[in-house]
């Protein structure tokens, strides 16, 4: 980020204090301190980032993948389990499926804070792993399960483990990538959820064909998938824990990652608990605006969750069809996902891509409700419609992850934000019941008012940060900066190059800008960072 003229050699790069510093761990401390004793040349060309960035995308993106993976795979296993009588092998009465799929979503709401108090203190790579193993090795004893308390339990150890990863996932993609990368790295680690879609049901076809005197077919399925689990979990503990930490990378190689952040203007990881930044998360506005936001498409999204492979099948379907036309569901959610991130970054707006998805949803759950039980080619279009709400969710991610700074601040709000996830998926399911089939209208109602509310509310957050960026351009003037400020975490480092060529041009005319503070690797909060660019 810069403010119309000043070079990177006349900018003094500051923590916001020293405690700060002596507090972040051995490896963090003793690299930042080498920065700003200008120990390394800071100077790098565009193909020496591009070639940091391709070792980045190569070493930490798709362990993401993996982990994200796994994760929607081994909740997403009650849906498929679903057709092929787990209700009757597991006699299940009234509500008792429904809450299963809830109670993942409870667990996660509960272990939230902690979660968020982890992923400021410990390292991150080793805090994945661990809920990753932790996690798999549930879904495999759940197949020792045969009744609704002790899947009730399992669930609930399920979810509470798996509560690491999104909130994991963002704090990993704000570590390594610049806010002009975020949208498209959160869409790639989200649409795992469409390939969960695909890779589940064809697995879900292929175990459910397998008869076992001893077995369900529900306990093969969860048994397979857990047991992938815990053997994927030995590569995630080698993910690195920060760009400053990462031993599969050169000092040079660390210091082009860390620097190429510092326009993002969000402070870099600092293992330090900030108590004010919680309170200011508190009385943000924008923390709330991402908690209704998220909660609004997470009750829809959990519901199609959990009662998908019934709906089909209420469309009248079998079994092994209702998992076939799954396959088309995981491929537009995939579409959808990486679609919405494109559409986002190449237009810069978050906001109105949500709402084009919030309303082919929308026109999807009208179909469901007006249209007769025996079109079921128009059902089933309508159904794949809906599945467009897989784009909304990464969107909400990203757009919160770009908007806030502070390392405590940032990780707080995600977990709040991850809370409202949670309490969507739990609400989700309970709209639904076995006993509204084959037409599940109250459910597909709800949704309907919800995708309604998901559209006012991304239009209410587009201006709020629109009035953000004008309140900070006021604060810039009173105390003697350019209201205009160049936001370069958007931009690429070429394009960064040739906007410092033509600010040098300036510096004679602005010298009271030539010697101003870099707040870029400061643990300064977005709202009290008045060179801060929020995006729409």
């Amino acid at each position: 980020m810069t403010a119309n003229n000043p070079g990177h050699d006349t900018i003094q790069p500051v923590h916001e204090s020293p405690e700060a510093t002596q507090t972040n761990g051995g490896q963090v401390s003793k690299f930042l301190n080498s920065i700003d004793n200008n120990e390394f040349n800071h100077d790098f060309t565009f193909e020496e980032e591009k070639q940091v960035l391709r070792r980045i995308d190569m070493r930490v993106l798709p362990i993401l993948l993996g982990a994200y993976f796994f994760q929607q795979l081994d909740k997403s296993s009650l849906s498929y389990v679903s057709i092929f009588g787990l209700v009757e092998d597991a006699h299940l009465v009234g509500q008792q499926y429904s809450w299963l799929g809830s109670i993942l979503y409870l667990a996660q709401l509960v272990m939230q804070p902690l979660a968020a108090v982890l992923l400021v203190k410990a390292p991150t790579g080793k805090v994945i792993g661990t809920a990753v193993f932790l996690w798999g090795s549930s879904l495999a004893i759940m197949a020792a399960c045969t009744d609704f308390k002790s899947l009730l339990g399992l669930r609930f150890a399920l979810g509470a483990f798996e509560s690491m990863i999104a909130p994991s996932c963002i704090a990993v993609t704000q570590m390594w990538w610049r806010r002009s990368e975020q949208t498209l790295r959160a869409a790639l680690w989200n649409g795992m959820n469409g390939v969960t879609f695909i890779v589940g049901s064809l697995l879900t076809y292929g175990l459910g064909h397998i008869h076992s005197d001893t077995l369900f077919s529900y306990q093969i399925i969860f048994l397979f998938c857990g047991l992938a689990t815990v053997i994927f979990s030995g590569f995630v503990f080698l993910l690195p824990d920060s760009p400053m930490e990462a031993k599969c990378f050169t000092e040079r190689e660390k210091l082009i990652a860390v620097q190429r952040l510092r326009a993002n203007q969000m402070g870099i990881v600092s293992r330090e608990w900030r108590w004010d930044h919680v309170w200011e998360l508190l009385y943000d506005f924008k923390t709330w605006g991402w908690f209704f936001l998220i909660i609004a498409i997470s009750i829809p999204s959990g519901g199609i969750g959990t009662f998908g492979s019934l709906i089909v099948k209420s469309f009248g379907y079998t079994n092994f069809q209702s998992i076939l036309f799954n396959l088309p569901f995981g491929a537009i959610q995939i579409v959808s996902i990486l679609g919405g991130g494109w559409l986002a970054t190449r237009f810069k707006t978050k906001g109105l891509v949500i709402v084009l998805f919030a309303t082919l949803s929308a026109i999807g759950t009208i179909i469901m409700l007006v249209v007769s039980r025996d079109q079921k080619g128009v059902l089933l279009f309508g159904y794949y419609m809906v599945s467009t709400l897989a784009a909304i969710t990464p969107l909400i991610y990203a757009w919160e992850a770009q908007n806030t700074a502070g390392d405590t601040k940032r990780k707080s709000t995600s977990a709040v934000v991850l809370v409202g996830m949670c309490t969507g998926n739990v609400v989700g399911p309970q709209l639904y019941s076995t006993s509204q089939a084959p037409e599940y209208r109250p459910g597909l109602i709800a949704n309907l008012i919800m995708f309604v509310l998901v559209a006012f509310l991304a239009i209410l957050m587009d201006v709020y940060l629109l009035f953000l960026n004008k309140r900070h351009a006021r604060q810039r003037e009173a105390v003697g900066k350019s209201s205009v400020v160049i936001d370069e975490s958007m931009m690429t480092k070429n394009k960064m190059n040739t906007n410092k060529a033509l600010e040098l041009e300036d510096v004679n005319e602005r010298p009271d800008q030539s010697s101003r503070v870099d707040n870029g690797f400061s643990d300064m909060t977005d709202l009290r960072n008045e060179d801060f660019i929020y995006v729409y």
